[in-house]
């Protein structure tokens, strides 16, 4: 786990690496965010990527999974102060922009922001996102339906960085998962499907559906 302002945007450059950021204002972090930052990490790391938490309050004491993870970049300062000089440099990822993301935006920007909460049903992330357009970072959008935070960073990078438009990535949208023999739950989202037909989840995610199914999802995130 290291700080991201230990690498700047020159070596972005250098290197043609993006930055993924999710702001992570929450002052607890749960089983279901902690998958999906697993999940990011391993994802982004593995394209020679790269994957930051920002804005995480100093009084929250991440899992070791978190602690230990190799290149996972945690940082208590907002991005407004980490990029305060290099705003045409961040795309916030917003439902509420006007164009949607293209291939071609990965020439033009080397951070992508995610401002919240962006898998909760209801969504939770939007007051952040807003508060982040205010500030004077250009938007766009994944499309109308809501996605989990780790389907939203890998549909941004696959677009990016493969140049797979929006509109030709395989998608599911609201999954039906089977917790039993008598009892199955729909997910309120939208997936990236796999190589395999099914939705792509963070290792360990169906499990922890089933076995939390009875709380309800407001006691994953």
């Amino acid at each position: 786990m290291t700080s991201a302002a230990s690498k700047g945007s020159a070596e972005l450059k250098e290197r043609n690496q993006k930055l993924y950021i999710v702001e992570h204002l929450d002052p607890e972090l749960g089983p279901w965010s902690t998958l999906e930052y697993l999940s990011i990490t391993h994802e982004t790391n593995a394209a020679g990527s790269r994957f930051c938490l920002s804005s995480v309050p100093q009084s929250l004491h991440l899992p070791n999974q978190l602690v230990e993870l190799q290149g996972l970049e945690v940082e208590v300062r907002s991005v407004e102060t980490l990029f305060a000089d290099k705003k045409k440099e961040v795309c916030l990822l917003d439902p509420s922009a006007t164009a949607e993301l293209q291939p071609n935006d990965g020439d033009s920007f080397d951070v992508f922001l995610f401002g919240g909460i962006l898998g909760d049903d209801p969504p939770r992330g939007g007051f952040r996102t807003s508060e982040l357009r205010k500030h004077g970072f250009e938007g766009r959008r994944l499309g109308p339906k809501q996605m989990t935070t780790d389907t939203a960073v890998r549909v941004t990078r696959l677009v990016v960085e493969e140049r797979i438009p929006l509109n030709e990535i395989s998608y599911i949208d609201y999954p039906e998962l089977r917790i039993n023999k008598h009892e199955s739950t729909e997910m309120p989202f939208r997936y990236v499907k796999g190589r395999d037909g099914q939705a792509l989840m963070p290792q360990g995610m169906l499990d922890l559906i089933k076995k939390d199914s009875e709380k309800g999802f407001g006691d994953l995130f």
